[in-house]
């Protein structure tokens, strides 16, 4: 059967894809590409992987595996194939998706390919944004309107004080996220969270209110929001801000720190065993750190220096067998791009395998979706991603998406 590429079938796909529309197809064979069905395992070369209305068939050499006839061919010869991303902190938050009950089909999808299906997220886990909104923009994408990746969300986040860079936002947007001051009003907005379908809980731990200074959460209030939490089965994030937040989080039984801690010293073996004993995963956000150093104009040494501080901060906890997860804070930032990412965690002395881990199989079992998402296996969803070049020679790869496809629908192509 003829590949994509040689037949009339890529001129079809190439104007299916230019509209808003998703491309839908109910057999799909992804051919001679370099494999990797996960992290952990051996990547398959010359391999198949077979999609059948929008899961995974079967998964192999080319030698092992037949070809329906009625099936659409993808030449992935020179290319790489892994199982589709996850963005673990990012924020339904930029204006192009502020409306999203709303807004058309076209500017949500705009919106979407820059900072998501672009980058081969297949799955993204907004951190704090108004609920409601997100919900809209969910069901949109799972009704087939958009295309885009599965969203997980908090909604509106637990802060006793807003921290102060998000202040001109909210008043500029008429948004209002109202204080959470006691465990009471913190299991009510976790029970109202979970009714409406939210998938977990972002507490700030620390909130950043200038000139150094911290308003912690505190830890009855905390524990109350993880308690009420983990009855709803919904794990929890915290901003952590500097080492005093990292102690709440600790503290109140919290998840995932959502980011590296800036106001904090060096971690040293003790303390990382205290994180490793509270099963505590760890977001790096490492780009995160370069865009706000670019914002306060520093110079090119102070920036590398405090960026140097959260690298030895990842290198520190990934080295001892920490768990790490993927994201970038994209929705604050606007940097969507994930190749520094990439880059500053190949500096923290994680393979290509650990990055890659982060990514897929790490989030997917840290939020019990590990049957569904997160390798190449036969029955598990067709979230894949399709990159240019071999992560394993240049993790730079990563960033290097060629098409996207969720649950066999091709989502991004490259142009």
């Amino acid at each position: 059967m003829p590949n994509l590429r040689e037949s009339g079938l890529f001129f079809l796909l190439s104007l299916v894809l230019a509209t808003n529309g998703p491309c839908r197809g109910s057999d799909l064979a992804l051919t001679g590409g370099k494999i990797y069905p996960s992290p952990s395992e051996p990547p398959i070369e010359n391999g198949i992987v077979l999609v059948h209305d929008g899961q995974i068939l079967a998964v192999g050499p080319a030698s092992t595996i037949k070809i329906p006839h009625a099936a659409t061919v993808m030449n992935c010869r020179g290319l790489t194939v892994t199982a589709g991303f996850w963005n673990n902190h990012v924020h339904i938050l930029t204006p192009g998706l502020l409306d999203a009950r709303d807004s058309s089909t076209k500017q949500l999808g705009d919106q979407l390919e820059i900072m998501f299906n672009r980058w081969g997220f297949t799955t993204v886990f907004d951190i704090s944004s108004v609920l409601d909104n997100t919900l809209a923009l969910r069901d949109r994408i799972e009704s087939g309107e958009l295309r885009g990746p599965r969203i997980l969300t908090v909604g509106e986040p637990i802060w006793t004080k807003e921290p102060i860079y998000v202040r001109d936002f909210l008043a500029k947007n008429r948004i209002s996220i109202a204080p959470v001051e006691t465990p009471d009003q913190a299991v009510a907005l976790v029970r109202d969270h979970a009714a409406k379908g939210a998938n977990g809980i972002k507490l700030f731990a620390g909130s950043y209110q200038g000139q150094g200074k911290v308003v912690l959460l505190p830890v009855a209030v905390a524990k109350a929001a993880v308690e009420e939490a983990h009855r709803h089965g919904m794990p929890v994030f915290a901003h952590p801000q500097n080492i005093d937040g990292v102690e709440v989080a600790i503290s109140s039984g919290v998840d995932v720190l959502a980011h590296t801690v800036p106001q904090s010293p060096p971690w040293t073996p003790d303390f990382i065993a205290r994180l490793e004993r509270a099963h505590l995963a760890l977001i790096p956000t490492l780009t995160l750190f370069d865009f706000e150093a670019r914002k306060e104009n520093g110079s090119d040494q102070e920036r590398e220096a405090w960026i140097a501080r959260m690298v030895a901060e990842l290198r520190a906890y990934s080295r001892a067998g920490g768990e790490i997860l993927f994201g970038t804070d994209i929705g604050y930032i606007d940097h969507y791009d994930t190749t520094l990412e990439f880059t500053l965690m190949s500096q923290a002395g994680m393979s290509y395998r650990d990055i890659l881990a982060s990514l897929t199989t790490s989030p997917a079992r840290k939020f019990g979706h590990s049957e569904r998402t997160g390798r190449i296996a036969k029955g598990a969803d067709a979230d894949l991603v399709v990159l240019d070049a071999d992560p394993a020679q240049d993790i730079t790869a990563l960033a290097r998406v060629h098409y996207t496809i969720r649950k066999g629908t091709i989502v991004y192509q490259e142009r």
